[in-house]
């Protein structure tokens, strides 16, 4: 399953054979970082068919993060009763930092993560417990709040709230052995992250962070760390804009084996990550002589790795073939 920018979903299968695009989906804002983004097979799709997908949608007030879900039909044609099923509550006119990965978790509720909408306006909202911008919420799959979240001391906090703090979270995963949730976020001058995620925590922005402002100003009072917030895993400076992502979790090459691989935009390449007790040991750049912004990343049923990219390519990253 693949999402493009403009709204449409299609199926691409092994060989590389693109179906058309499958009809009931609903509109999106693609202007400027918008459009269809995120999108997770329901763990029982192979009897219940359905899929969920985020995206950006226009409403009363502007544009927001919104969390949809549907029917792939038998024939693989169509979405069938594509239902709504959240929306992220302070709606503005900007364009930008939508977030927009949907994950489901081993219970069986979704992971979204929401950006902070980029503006000055809104991104001090990434702090306050009554927004859902610059957090990461967990629901049902019907969009209610998802039983078990933290709680948040502030007046006014939404239940849905998992994590507090971030800027444009683009990429969320699961570890396979730990079942950890981690996620990648893009920083703005510098400063991009890669975090281990604990609920209820707070992961600073925009208090603290590694970068600066696009103007070289420093941002906010240009702190790195603070008491109450956490410290990301590993960062970059400069950055590599990191969305989507996966742990590799098959057999066909064991050296990969809980390896952490990202899509880099900016920097045009796909990142993987080698760990040693929750921290970073080594980082090896792969296809970065594609000249391709790699949007997301998947492991297939066949253990090769599935990365597709913002200039409309699929890549498979397998073991040679002898």
């Amino acid at each position: 399953m693949v999402t493009e920018k403009a709204g449409k979903i299609k199926i691409v299968t092994q060989a590389g054979v693109i179906s058309n695009a499958l009809t009931g989906v609903p509109a999106v804002n693609p202007a400027d970082q918008g459009g269809l983004l995120g999108i997770c097979l329901d763990p029982a799709f192979a009897t219940n068919r359905m899929i969920y997908w985020a995206f950006s949608e226009v409403v009363a007030g502007g544009n927001i993060t919104a969390v949809a879900k549907g029917r792939i039909s038998d024939n693989d044609t169509a979405i069938e009763n594509a239902t709504v099923i959240y929306r992220s509550n302070t709606p503005n006119n900007s364009t930008l930092h939508y977030g927009g990965r949907v994950l489901f978790d081993k219970t069986g509720n979704l992971f979204v993560s929401i950006g902070e909408r980029s503006v000055l306006e809104t991104r001090p909202l990434a702090q306050a417990a009554n927004s859902s911008l610059g957090k990461i919420v967990r629901i049902t799959t019907n969009g209610q709040a998802a039983p078990g979240n933290p709680v948040f001391s502030q007046t006014g906090a939404l239940p849905e709230l998992y994590t507090i703090g971030h800027r444009n979270p683009q990429g969320l995963a699961l570890h396979p052995t730990t079942g950890e949730l981690w996620q990648s976020e893009h920083g703005p001058r510098g400063g991009d992250e890669i975090n281990r995620i604990t609920a209820g925590a707070n992961y600073g922005w925009p208090t603290i962070t590694y970068g600066i402002e696009y103007s070289g100003a420093k941002v906010g009072e240009g702190i790195q760390q603070q008491t109450g917030m956490e410290q990301p895993v590993y960062y970059w400076d400069p950055v590599v804009s990191p969305s989507g992502m996966t742990f590799y979790a098959g057999n066909r090459v064991p050296e990969w084996q809980n390896n952490l691989f990202i899509g880099a935009l900016s920097g045009m390449h796909i990142v993987r990550l080698a760990f040693k007790d929750n921290k970073v040991a080594g980082e090896e750049r792969l296809l970065a002589g594609e000249g391709q912004r790699f949007r997301d990343i998947t492991q297939g049923k066949d253990e090769a790795l599935y990365a597709v990219t913002d200039q409309g390519r699929l890549y498979k990253i397998d073991k040679k073939q002898k």
